[in-house]
C-alpha cells in the first residue's frame, strides 16, 4: 500500500485536539451520504465550510446490515483532505483490518466494544499503529462495560441510534452514557475525549453537549443542507451554548 499523498499536517490535528481539551464541542461531518461521484470537490466543500475533521463510516454487511466503502475510498479521503480523518469501524473482525486503516491515513480509529473478543489489545495495537484509539458502544450495550478499558482510550464513541441503520430518532439512553462516561472521567482523571454519533440535529445537538459530548458526528444534518458553512456553525454554536449553561 502506497503512503497517503497528502499527509496530514500536525496543526490540524492540534486544532482539533485543543477544541476537544477546551471542551469546546466540533462537529463532524460523516461523508456516507455525500456526493461519491464528487468526493474531492465534497471534502473541499467541507473544510471551506469550517469543518476540523471528517467521519467515514466503514460497515461491513456482517456487523451491521449495510455495506458501505472500504480501504480505496479511505485513500482518496486521505489524499485530498488536510483534516484530521476518523474512521468508525462497524464490522466483524476489526483486528483483522486496523493496521491496513491505519496505514491508510486514518487518524483516529474507532472500534466497537460488541465486536472485540479482547478490546484493550485491540485499542492497545491501534495506538502503537499511530492512530488515536477510540472506543464506540451500542445503544444496547451497557455503559459499564466499557469502563475497565477508558485507560486505553483516546476516546469513547456513544451511538445515540443503533449502528448501520438509517432514519432512526435519536435514543436518550445516550445522554445517561455521555454524562456517566464524563463522571467517571472525572473521577478517574482520565483524558480521552467524548463522542457521538446518530440521530444528530439542531433539536438534539444541545442535549449531546450539555451531557458531555465533545466530537459530534453528524450526516444528514451537515450534508443534506444547502449550506455545510451555516449547518456546521448553525450545529456548533447550539452546542457551545448548551454548554455554557448546562
Amino acid at each position: 500500500m502506497q503512503p497517503p499523498a497528502k499527509p496530514l499536517a500536525e496543526h490540524h490535528f492540534d486544532r482539533l485536539q485543543k477544541r476537544v481539551q477546551a471542551h469546546l464541542p466540533v462537529v463532524l461531518p460523516a461523508l456516507l451520504l455525500c456526493d461519491f461521484g464528487h468526493l474531492a470537490r465534497e471534502i473541499e466543500r467541507l473544510e471551506a465550510a469550517g469543518a476540523v475533521a471528517l467521519h467515514l463510516d466503514i460497515m461491513d454487511g456482517r456487523f451491521v446490515p449495510q455495506l458501505t466503502y472500504g480501504m480505496v475510498v479511505v485513500e482518496a479521503v486521505r489524499r485530498t483532505a488536510s483534516v484530521p480523518i476518523e474512521v468508525h469501524l462497524m464490522v466483524e473482525e476489526p483486528d483483522q483490518t486496523v493496521a491496513d486503516y491505519a496505514r491508510a491515513g486514518a487518524d483516529i480509529l474507532t472500534v466497537h466494544l460488541e465486536a472485540l473478543p479482547d478490546p484493550r489489545c485491540t485499542l492497545e495495537r491501534i495506538a502503537s499503529l499511530g492512530s488515536r484509539a477510540h472506543l464506540a458502544i451500542s445503544p444496547n450495550t451497557p455503559v459499564e462495560k466499557a469502563f475497565p478499558f477508558l485507560d486505553a482510550c483516546a476516546g469513547v464513541l456513544v451511538m445515540g441510534v443503533e449502528p448501520g441503520f438509517g432514519g432512526q430518532v435519536f435514543n436518550p439512553l445516550a445522554l445517561e452514557k455521555l454524562s456517566a462516561l464524563r463522571a467517571i472521567r472525572s473521577q478517574r482523571d482520565l483524558p480521552f475525549c467524548l463522542a457521538v454519533d446518530g440521530g444528530i440535529s439542531t433539536q438534539t445537538v444541545a442535549s449531546v453537549a450539555a451531557a458531555g459530548a465533545e466530537m459530534i458526528v453528524a450526516g444528514s444534518a451537515v450534508i443534506r443542507s444547502k449550506n455545510y458553512a451555516e449547518a456546521i456553525c448553525d450545529l456548533e454554536r447550539i452546542a457551545r451554548a448548551a454548554c455554557v449553561t448546562a
